[in-house]
């Protein structure tokens, strides 16, 4: 039996909420995990609700080792994924991955990274921050750029701060519009995008977040010199199969689940492009 059809049990070991409609879940086997279930930052599982379906999230957390736990961020969007963020810790979901390509972090040394999220886009982009952490010495300058509507929406907030703290990571929160209290920067994360000190031509780009942010963040990096092809963007379809058999996913030629999520810009600028694809 394939076990990437088959779902594996997993039970919620912790669950915190985040925003008023989104959590974090910390999932542990309820048996032995082989190989195949490692994962890799930028890869999603299909999580599944028992009595109500299957829906996929992305990884969220860095995988630690081969104990098998995962960490999915889940925002309440539809049935299934409220089914999920509802689940209260001791319960059991069904869980079938990892799928997909996710984030390449094998770039030039000494280059520049620049990560760039968009509300809970900052969720698959999470294990590539802590992954280019722990390999800080591989980059030049590493930086991270979050947007969201209102501060409320802003995801992993003791961790942003912990970031921002230090001396390894640029971080900058910005938010749509002004709100009482708020203190930092205000305006869309392009204008971010804008007065970040990048080299041009030694800079990988990770953008998650709405389609017309990626599209214009990314327009904003080709404007300042950045190849489409160091520009990695994370994309949305229905994925139902998580294997590229149902054809639920299909961008152009691509099937996500099995050619993405995770994409470089110059593959997916002319089918982003394309009304209604």
């Amino acid at each position: 039996m394939q076990t990437d059809r088959v779902p594996n049990w997993y039970r919620v070991r912790s669950r915190v909420v985040e925003t008023p409609d989104t959590v974090t879940v910390t999932l542990e086997p309820t048996t032995n995990v082989t190989e195949h279930h490692r994962v890799a930052p930028g890869q999603f599982m299909m999580l599944y609700a028992h009595g109500v379906g299957e829906v996929a999230i992305s990884i969220s957390g860095h995988p630690k080792g081969a104990d098998g736990k995962l960490t999915h961020t889940v925002r309440s969007v539809g049935a299934v994924s409220k089914a999920i963020h509802d689940t209260p810790v001791g319960s059991v979901l069904g869980a079938r991955g990892p799928f997909g390509h996710g984030w390449n972090l094998d770039i030039e040394q000494g280059s520049d990274l620049v990560i760039v999220a968009g509300g809970v886009g900052l969720a698959p982009l999470r294990p590539a921050v802590e992954a280019a952490l722990a390999a800080r010495a591989h980059f030049r300058r590493l930086t991270l750029i979050v947007g969201a509507r209102n501060p409320s929406n802003i995801l992993y907030r003791r961790e942003l701060a912990t970031w921002a703290a230090s001396d390894m990571i640029a971080v900058e929160l910005t938010i749509d519009q002004p709100v009482s209290g708020w203190t930092g920067p205000v305006g869309f994360v392009t204008e971010s995008l804008h007065r970040a000190d990048i080299d041009p031509t030694r800079t990988t780009a990770l953008l998650c977040g709405p389609e017309l942010m990626m599209r214009f963040c990314a327009r904003t990096l080709i404007d300042r010199g950045v190849p489409a092809e160091n520009i990695q963007v994370s994309l949305e379809r229905n994925m139902q199969c998580g294997m590229g058999t149902c054809g639920h996913c299909q961008l152009g030629e691509l099937l996500l689940c099995r050619d993405g999520p995770v994409v470089d810009y110059a593959t997916a600028e002319p089918l982003l492009l394309v009304p209604e694809l």
